[in-house]
């Protein structure tokens, strides 16, 4: 499969991949932010199965899936590590990537991030099945789509395989959390689809929420945006930007 990226910024340094969200692409998840991203690093916008212009295959969409194609696209590159960064299903992508994948990845921003469904609000999931591609047209997401896709009729079938996998969405125990080797940034919206309290709870479980002057502070971050929903956090460049930047300066602890 052709794997669509766009590449900015120079190529100092570890690369940073960006991952977008469900239906969306690289314009509606990253393009305020992907100029402030690339002053100072290389930056590789991927496109995963079905979504912009990257084409359907004959295979579900799945979170490994997706993961194992951004591995493949790294192998194409020759980038041996990057620093990743996804919001919202693309979270999801960039978590299996520092669990399943360690050895690519540097630092990971995981933005609306869930490690379980329970880390979702209570019945957000409701309903989900009776959505149809009509419903969503007209959204930013499906003008991206006929903008970009190679197939613009396929819009349909990307929204009924999203379904299937909202019905079956990835899952990660504590301990696979606790042990993931990358260090991460959580960042969430305070009227997010994920919860705050389990966005604390992966703080924890990474080893944040400690008294920093004591102890010293941890390898994880926490953000979150205020007056900010799930879809809007892409549009918090000016806040998200710098915050960003500073963490991924940070050396990565070998390994």
């Amino acid at each position: 499969m052709e794997i669509y990226h766009e590449t900015h910024g120079s190529d100092e340094g570890r690369p940073l991949v960006l991952i977008h969200g469900a239906l969306s692409g690289i314009g509606t998840s990253f393009g305020t932010i992907l100029p402030f991203l690339a002053k100072s690093r290389r930056v590789i916008a991927v496109e995963l199965q079905a979504h912009g212009h990257t084409p359907d295959v004959d295979r579900p969409l799945t979170v490994e899936h997706f993961a194992a194609d951004v591995v493949e696209l790294l192998d194409r590159l020759g980038v041996e590590r990057a620093d990743v960064f996804g919001w919202s299903m693309g979270s999801a992508v960039a978590l299996r990537l520092g669990t399943d994948h360690a050895e690519r990845v540097g630092r990971l921003v995981l933005a609306s991030v869930s490690f379980d469904e329970d880390g979702l609000h209570p019945g957000l999931l409701d309903g989900i099945q009776d959505l149809q591609p009509e419903h969503l047209h007209g959204s930013e997401f499906h003008e991206e789509y006929l903008r970009t896709a190679p197939d613009p009729a396929g819009w349909a079938t990307l929204v009924t395989k999203m379904k299937v996998l909202d019905a079956n969405l990835p899952r990660w125990t504590s301990e696979q959390i606790r042990a993931l080797a990358a260090p991460a940034m959580i960042v969430l919206a305070d009227s997010d689809i994920v919860q705050p309290e389990h966005a604390v709870r992966m703080f924890r479980l990474l080893g944040g929420g400690v008294p920093g002057d004591l102890t010293g502070l941890p390898a994880c971050r926490l953000a979150i945006l205020p007056g900010t929903t799930h879809t809007t956090i892409p549009q918090r460049a000016d806040w998200l930007a710098p915050m960003i930047d500073e963490f991924l300066a940070e050396p990565v602890p070998a390994r």
